[in-house]
């Protein structure tokens, strides 16, 4: 049986208006989905944030502590309204962890497509693939990109701790 002690609760995003995410708890069981945070009708354009951060506390609260936070790190977006709703979700999930004293790190998008499927480039068929391979099924390529985040901090956080 693994020491629950050493397992640390990691939480992993895709950060968007469909954020896929990824938790690892301290038992080792893993926990996808994707929330949405789509703007609603009559809603001001800061509402979206503030349900993010509405759900990351709750998340909080649900897993009892979370060790540390992961994200897709994007360097360029389509168009600017995804760029404009990226910095947003960013700027919101920093402050956040920095509140909760919740250590962050930005994983740039061709380290995890190299990781979980082999190629920096590859497209999100083949992350999904990938992803599927390791027993999971994705209801989208946000909660696939979360998942390949998370094996990816998990492997970090075994080879730091030298198992």
């Amino acid at each position: 049986m693994t020491n629950p002690a050493t397992i640390p609760t990691l939480l992993c995003l895709d950060l968007g208006t469909a954020t896929g995410w990824a938790l690892l708890n301290e038992y080792g069981s893993i926990a996808s989905g994707t929330a949405q945070f789509r703007p609603r009708r009559f809603e001001g354009g800061g509402m979206r944030y503030l349900r993010f951060k509405r759900w990351l506390t709750e998340t909080k609260n649900v897993t009892g502590q979370i060790d540390a936070v992961y994200f897709e790190e994007v360097r360029r977006h389509v168009g600017v309204d995804a760029a404009h709703a990226y910095g947003g979700f960013l700027a919101h999930l920093t402050a956040w962890c920095e509140h909760h004293a919740i250590p962050y790190e930005g994983v740039p998008v061709g380290t995890i497509k190299r990781f979980i499927a082999g190629k920096g480039n590859a497209d999100k068929d083949a992350v999904i693939a990938a992803i599927k391979a390791r027993g999971h099924t994705p209801e989208d390529d946000n909660e696939a990109d979360a998942l390949a985040i998370l094996y990816w901090a998990k492997q970090q956080h075994t080879e730091q701790r030298g198992a």
